[in-house]
């Protein structure tokens, strides 16, 4: 059974910074592309970033480009997003993903969903 949980959301004031988690089981986990959406109120649910099993190639909505990192741990089967000089923006709820093809962004090109994690960046 596969399963995506997210952990390390929570309440953070604006210019603070905030470290998600991923922990995922029931595939294999170092065959996938894995990534982290983002779903705002009233809003679609927007790729942020992601990283590339190819030459292992993190890439970035450009929004967060230059604050958030995203990393992963192959022995550990987890994902992780450090969030850094967070703004009132980010607040959202967090997706994690993961993805049998090479270089997604878009959501129906992603396999396997997590339940998300409530991000909220106060002013």
């Amino acid at each position: 059974q596969v399963q995506l949980v997210e952990s390390g959301g929570g309440l953070v004031q604006a210019g603070g910074s905030l470290r998600l988690s991923c922990a995922a089981s029931g595939f294999t986990f170092s065959n996938y592309d894995m990534g982290w959406f983002r779903q705002a109120p009233g809003k679609e649910r927007e790729f942020v970033a992601a990283h590339s099993l190819l030459r292992s190639i993190p890439y970035y909505t450009d929004s967060v480009k230059g604050r958030f990192t995203i990393s992963r741990d192959n022995a550990k089967n987890t994902l992780y997003l450090q969030m850094n000089s967070v703004k009132p923006e980010d607040t959202a709820v967090y997706y994690c993903a993961a993805a049998s093809k090479v270089f997604a962004t878009a959501r129906d090109e992603y396999n396997y969903w997590g339940q998300g994690t409530q991000v909220t960046v106060s002013s």
